[in-house]
């Protein structure tokens, strides 16, 4: 995928404007598209999400404040992604560990003294496909701030499925970004990584929200969310998710004539297609009228 950095008259052509303020992101058709990056959480941010979410556990690297947000801006719906919604997912999930001969002697580098009993998921695996809200404009008369509604945007399920071919086609990119929320080497035996990616073109958005896990020589499980919404001038737009869930043990792959060397496996893009699908489903969602939001 090729991005060609567009100068703002370029950007213009099509219909968009970089968003102001220093934000990073563009509007276009109604849609605010900002991504934020920020630093990982220091000791003591470390400290206040563990009391938030209960546990004593996180990813080495949690990218606390960077995000990606959607926001249609007449009806004040907004899609938004952030490490800890996707942590709050898996602390609420809390899936068995993965049970690997190894994973007692990853703790035993750093505290070679103590018994290691793994009685959590040290994968951080999560069942996230982001966050939404309606943000009405309660203050307008007074602040002129945004508040939270408390009514969430309502997702069907559907036969549809997001049209691939077109993403293929050679329209340009006007903004392209990646979002890492949060990653962990597993003690340099493996991966676990949560990252979202947003591309704009005149016609859409489209964004891919992929949790990677690769525990090498034991397991590797694949959950990517996908969206896309075509921009429509007379209707209020409509967006297409997919979640797809795949996963594999090395020994089914090796059984199946594919390599069990873990370096093999390196970029999930390349072997996505080899790990058998555990769950699939789509779902559409249209945005509610801006009267809704009275």
């Amino acid at each position: 995928m090729e991005v060609i950095e567009l100068d703002e008259e370029e950007l213009n052509s099509y219909g968009g404007k970089l968003l102001s303020d220093g934000r990073r992101g563009l509007f276009i058709h109604g849609w605010e598209i900002e991504s934020r990056r920020g630093s990982i959480l220091n000791s003591s941010s470390v400290l206040q999400w563990e009391q938030k979410l209960k546990t004593s556990h996180l990813p080495e690297m949690v990218f606390g404040e960077n995000s990606l947000i959607l926001k249609h801006v007449s009806s004040g719906a907004k899609i938004h992604f952030n490490a800890l919604d996707a942590l709050i997912g898996w602390k609420h999930k809390s899936l068995p560990p993965v049970e690997v001969p190894a994973a007692a002697q990853w703790k035993f580098r750093s505290k070679p003294f103590q018994q290691v009993i793994l009685d959590y998921d040290y994968t951080f695996t999560t069942p996230y496909s982001g966050s939404e809200t309606i943000e009405i404009d309660t203050e307008k008369g007074t602040s002129g701030k945004l508040s939270d509604g408390s009514c969430n945007l309502i997702w069907e399920y559907c036969k549809e499925q997001i049209d691939v071919v077109s993403l293929a086609s050679k329209e340009p990119i006007l903004y392209y970004d990646e979002v890492v929320l949060y990653e962990d080497e597993l003690a340099d035996n493996g991966v676990s990584l949560l990252t979202v990616k947003v591309r704009v073109m005149p016609s859409s958005w489209f964004l891919l929200l992929r949790f990677w896990l690769r525990v090498d020589g034991v397991l590797m499980r694949l959950r990517d969310t996908r969206m896309h919404c075509i921009f429509k001038s007379k209707e209020n737009p409509v967006i297409l998710r997919e979640c797809c869930w795949r996963e594999a043990s090395f020994q089914a792959l090796n059984a199946k004539g594919y390599p069990a060397d873990s370096a093999a496996y390196s970029d999930p893009s390349i072997i996505s297609q080899k790990l058998p699908v555990v769950m699939h489903k789509s779902q559409k969602l249209k945005l509610p009228c801006p009267s809704m939001k009275a």
